[in-house]
């Protein structure tokens, strides 16, 4: 099975030695995404729900780039800093989702790329 490589403008570039997004057959697997500004670069300062829903944009960018859409996640991983904006997370993930929702891993950690307060990353299976 062939292996394409997902690029778009509209995402933020990599920022190391990773693609956006790398589809194998039907299923696209998205690399992290922070809340950069895809034309600066720079992280969303501020609200939580800004960074939350930059990330979000940043996935169906690329998402889009490789011919589908959120609805077609399959798994999502949310990396928080503090789970306590968790709640928030789901708020603001139900104005981009719709049931049937994809599976979902939510995880605290330390630290993140470029000192993020979330990052995300899944897998879409796109319909054939």
């Amino acid at each position: 099975m062939s292996r394409e490589i997902i690029h778009t403008d509209k995402a933020p570039q990599a920022i190391g030695t990773y693609s956006q997004a790398v589809k194998v057959g039907n299923t696209v697997y998205l690399s992290g995404q922070i809340p950069l500004i895809p034309e600066t670069m720079e992280l969303v300062v501020g609200e939580m729900e800004a960074q939350i829903r930059r990330v979000f944009d940043n996935l169906a960018a690329v998402a889009a780039a490789a011919g589908g859409s959120l609805a077609d996640m399959a798994k999502l991983n949310i990396f928080l800093t503090d789970l306590g904006h968790f709640p928030l997370v789901n708020q603001v993930m139900a104005s981009y989702f719709q049931q049937p929702y994809p599976a979902r891993a939510a995880i605290g950690v330390a630290s993140l790329p470029k000192g993020a307060a979330v990052e995300m990353d899944g897998v879409l299976e796109l319909n054939g």
